[in-house]
């Protein structure tokens, strides 16, 4: 049988491909073996680990670089000997640490989601993030890793210190850092208060950011539940607040509810209430970072 040209360039290809049954597919590939490692390294490294979230939800996945360039340092309020502002309901007694820390982890793990850098300065190895609504009391929070005073002003100083001490190393490596503390407020069982916030008065970036959370709040209410309304207050609180005052980086602190008041109960006794509630804070701080930038 006779081999026209075209056959015979069709013979000289496959002669090739068995000669060579990879370098098609090589030439093919989009990068190199190096490349390759290199890609799988770096969807790795959107994954970051934090044992204080609990097993389920250690594992955090960075979703996106909004906040890359920020730092937050989480405080949430009392903690180890100091269970903060107390109440009985529905026959259990809630203290205000446990809530605020629950709030504290869920705004963490929102915050590294979007990129940022977190340090969690009141801990607990054991809790985690919970879903319950009655949240198990204990004493096992520590102001990372060391023993939190009985001491009301040593544990103030203690927190205080801590932050001033990882500002003093990161205030030339972020762009944005902030320091929140998170309580839970103890008034007379008929007063029922929204979300408000407080500052140091000359902290000119404290009040905007507590601001620009206060304006989040107030527009997720008006689209959520217009009819409800919202007063949260941005202020000075008239007394002064240590934490907010001899912090080094601009803060705020955030009072999420009246513990003794069964009507702003269900604002932190409820799961979803507590994760709607670190959601709208990282949101307004996208906003304020973003508007900084």
């Amino acid at each position: 049988m006779r081999k026209t040209g075209r056959n015979l360039l069709l013979a000289a290809i496959c002669t090739l491909a068995a000669l060579f049954p990879c370098s098609l597919g090589a030439r093919n590939s989009n990068a190199s073996p190096e490349a390759q490692a290199q890609k799988k390294e770096s969807k790795k490294s959107t994954i970051r680990t934090e044992p204080l979230f609990g097993e389920k939800l250690k594992k955090v996945e960075v979703k996106s670089d909004k906040l890359k360039g920020a730092c937050f340092y989480l405080v949430s309020g009392h903690g180890g000997p100091d269970p903060g502002a107390v109440n009985r309901y529905n026959g259990h007694e809630l203290h205000e640490d446990e809530y605020a820390y629950d709030v504290t982890l869920r705004l963490a793990r929102r915050l590294m989601e979007e990129g940022a850098e977190v340090r969690i300065i009141i801990q607990d190895k054991n809790d985690g993030i919970r879903n319950a609504t009655y949240l198990k009391n204990s004493k096992g929070e520590t102001c990372m890793g060391t023993a939190i005073p009985l001491n009301h002003q040593a544990r103030l100083r203690q927190r205080t210190n801590k932050i001033n001490a990882l500002y003093a190393k990161d205030k030339n490596r972020f762009k944005y850092i902030r320091a929140i503390f998170i309580h839970v407020d103890s008034r007379s069982t008929g007063t029922n208060i929204d979300v408000h916030f407080y500052h140091a008065k000359n902290s000119k970036n404290g009040k905007k950011t507590a601001t620009a959370i206060r304006d989040m709040f107030a527009a997720k209410y008006r689209k959520h539940n217009p009819k409800r309304g919202y007063n949260g207050t941005v202020s000075v609180h008239p007394k002064g607040l240590y934490v907010v005052n001899y912090t080094h980086p601009a803060s705020v602190l955030i009072e999420l509810a009246n513990i003794r008041n069964n009507r702003d109960l269900k604002r932190i006794i409820l799961e979803d209430n507590r994760q709607a509630m670190a959601n709208w804070m990282s949101e307004a701080f996208i906003k304020d970072y973003q508007g900084k930038k």
